[in-house]
């Protein structure tokens, strides 16, 4: 119960990574908001359907935070979307989805949540990708927003560790989710570059996330701080016939 009187506020937690994670922090003793524009079925869990690229969507999720727990101990900025292509095939309508939920929203949340997370002791956990740390084709616009994610991290703890806050980042490999399963199932070329290629000879699980995540959350990390921590069964690290 290595939560057990705090609060965790994760974002994109209907499903997946997010799903998981706010399963695991409740099972350790959390009170968890999940945030998400489909309704969170985790029973256990309080639920706000919002939109995180809104305009008032950071603001209000802030402030439903704030009248729910007071301050924040723990924040998971996972929401994300899919289906990237390469640029030149990539319109201004696509481009700005991606990068207004899986960038922007990340700093904007963050900005609102600043005031409530607890200094010192208050943590984020960024969930970034392995596209965002290398080159992969037909990536561009998410490859770019995890990159950015990854350094806003880091660019965090140049700014608010003297405070007291801790931030780190998971960037996933490929995960089964409901967002990647159909790609793993139908391509073929995607499944042997990024599953085949794993030395773990599989695909990551939500859980395997949330573990993670529930780590660089924990006084186990206590002095982990900055990191952008692959999870992935050894691709990034090797990359073999890729």
């Amino acid at each position: 119960m290595r939560f057990q009187g705090q609060s965790a506020l994760v974002t994109g937690a209907a499903r997946g990574i997010g799903l998981a994670t706010a399963k695991r922090f409740l099972d350790e003793g959390a009170e968890v908001l999940g945030v998400d524009v489909l309704p969170v079925l985790e029973a256990r869990a309080k639920s706000l359907e919002m939109d995180l690229a809104s305009d008032d969507g950071p603001r209000r999720i802030a402030e439903e935070a704030r009248r729910l727990f007071a301050r924040v101990d723990i924040l998971v900025n996972n929401a994300g979307v899919g289906g990237s292509r390469a640029l030149d095939l990539t319109d201004d309508e696509s481009l700005d989805r991606i990068l207004d939920i899986d960038l922007r929203a990340v700093l904007r949340l963050t900005r609102e949540c600043l005031p409530l997370l607890r200094k010192p002791r208050g943590r984020i956990v960024n969930v970034a990708s392995v596209f965002g740390e290398v080159g992969y084709p037909g990536t561009a616009a998410f490859a770019v927003a995890k990159a950015g994610v990854s350094q806003f991290t880091r660019q965090l703890v140049a700014d608010y560790a003297p405070q007291g806050l801790r931030i780190n980042a998971v960037a996933p490999g490929i995960i089964r989710t409901e967002m990647t399963a159909t790609r793993l199932d139908s391509d073929a070329d995607f499944r042997h570059t990024m599953v085949d290629a794993t030395p773990a000879r599989r695909w990551g699980l939500p859980e395997d996330v949330a573990a993670v995540v529930a780590f660089l959350a924990s006084d186990d990390s206590a002095y982990v701080n900055g990191q952008v921590i692959a999870v992935d069964g050894g691709w990034l690290a090797t990359r073999p016939g890729v």
